[in-house]
């Protein structure tokens, strides 16, 4: 397994950098590998956290002690915040030092107003394993059910694992910060919002779901949203045509998080839920390769106020893309009348159909190919179809 493309980053030896993500993306192991000579400070330490809580300039005083150009990490830098205004005067001093700086949320940080050093570090988001990245130890199924966290590599029970990460940081984690009230109704929230992934987000349904107020899902949607276990596509409405949705679509960070939080009942379609998780895994490898390409690029969904949907319209410097995903082995006429329908207001964009099947065909002008193909062959500053495009159809 490889974190080539994040890896990246570390080959600029002299630019300080903050490395986000959700917590089991492997931040901490990325950065200790990538710099197995560099001071680290890991505020998941209580004795130190709770040290430069207290007096957070004894942070010059360690930096000032070590050699011009040191790298010195400091692990989960939202726990102590005002590190960053030190960390700022330390890279002004311009002896060379290189700061890296992880982070599993950006909630204390823009709570406190932080300017994230002003702009003087780069700003990198990691995510769950890319199909690119796992090769031959990427099995569709397998990442359907359990999803591509590292974490879930390393255990011989994932699903075990995948609810116990959800028990330990998505809910303890949050009770531990302070960061709600009425605790006791959020893990009913949770659950609540599973049934959004994949969804234009409506938190008046959740908010009846879970008893609370329409105002109190929101803000628990903005948590989850800072926490980064969560993201929302807006509506492409470039020189639209037509009338469109305005709200947003809703996607947890990884189908397996997805899948650990669903609850499921009898009467639940089995394939009802496949599809769902189809779609977050093409989500989640779409806002992948969007971050880790140099290029600017950016994700959205489309939809008409009438119904028509497109799941994912992808526009930016390597292309421009309409994306329909569907769990279906055969491909029925009406499966692609909704990329028709786009691409007929934008002719300039090139529509893809991903499906279950194993044939990749050319249908009205639309490429379809087998999901898992299109999954591999995803790789940052690439274009997307370049797995198509390189293989006879």
């Amino acid at each position: 397994m490889s974190f080539k493309h994040i890896e990246r980053v570390f080959q600029e030896p002299n630019s300080s950098f903050f490395l986000f993500g959700p917590r089991g993306t492997g931040k901490s192991t990325l950065v200790k590998k990538n710099n197995q000579d560099a001071l680290l400070i890991d505020l998941l330490e209580p004795d130190i956290r709770n040290s430069f809580a207290a007096n957070p300039d004894d942070l010059i005083k360690i930096v000032l002690s070590q050699p011009d150009g040191q790298t010195i990490i400091i692990d989960e830098v939202q726990k102590i915040p005002d590190l960053l205004s030190v960390v700022h005067l330390l890279i002004e001093k311009k002896r060379g030092w290189r700061f890296i700086l992880t982070g599993s949320s950006v909630r204390r940080l823009k709570r406190q107003g932080v300017d994230l050093l002003g702009g003087r570090a780069l700003k990198k988001t990691m995510h769950p394993f890319m199909a690119c990245e796992l090769k031959k130890l990427f099995n569709l199924d397998d990442a359907l059910k359990y999803g591509l966290l590292p974490i879930r590599f390393a255990s011989e029970d994932p699903l075990t694992r995948l609810q116990s990460y959800i028990g330990l940081y998505m809910e303890e984690e949050i009770k531990a910060e302070g960061l709600i009230r009425n605790y006791e109704l959020f893990p009913r929230f949770l659950q609540a919002i599973s049934f959004s992934h994949g969804s234009v987000l409506s938190t008046t349904n959740i908010s009846r779901d879970c008893y609370v107020k329409r105002t109190t899902v929101n803000e628990w949607v903005s948590i989850l949203e800072d926490m980064l276990v969560c993201y929302r596509l807006p509506i492409f409405s470039q020189r639209a045509k037509r009338k469109l949705s305005v709200r947003s679509k809703f996607y947890l960070f990884d189908v397996g998080v997805y899948r650990a939080l669903r609850p499921q009942h009898a009467r639940d379609g089995g394939r009802d839920m496949e599809g769902v998780a189809l779609e977050g895994l093409v989500a989640q490898h779409l806002v992948a390769w969007r971050d880790y390409s140099k290029s600017r690029n950016d994700v959205y969904f489309w939809r008409t106020r009438s119904g028509v949907e497109v799941d994912f319209v992808v526009y930016g410097e390597l292309g421009f893309w309409a994306i329909e995903v569907k769990n279906t082995e055969r491909i029925r006429p009406e499966d692609l009348r909704s990329l028709i329908t786009f691409t007929g207001d934008y002719p300039e964009a090139k529509a893809l159909f991903l499906y279950r099947g194993k044939e990749r065909l050319l249908i009205d002008g639309i490429l379809c190919m087998p999901c898992e193909e299109f999954l591999r062959g995803v790789v940052p500053d690439k274009p997307l179809d370049i797995a198509f495009l390189t293989k006879n159809i």
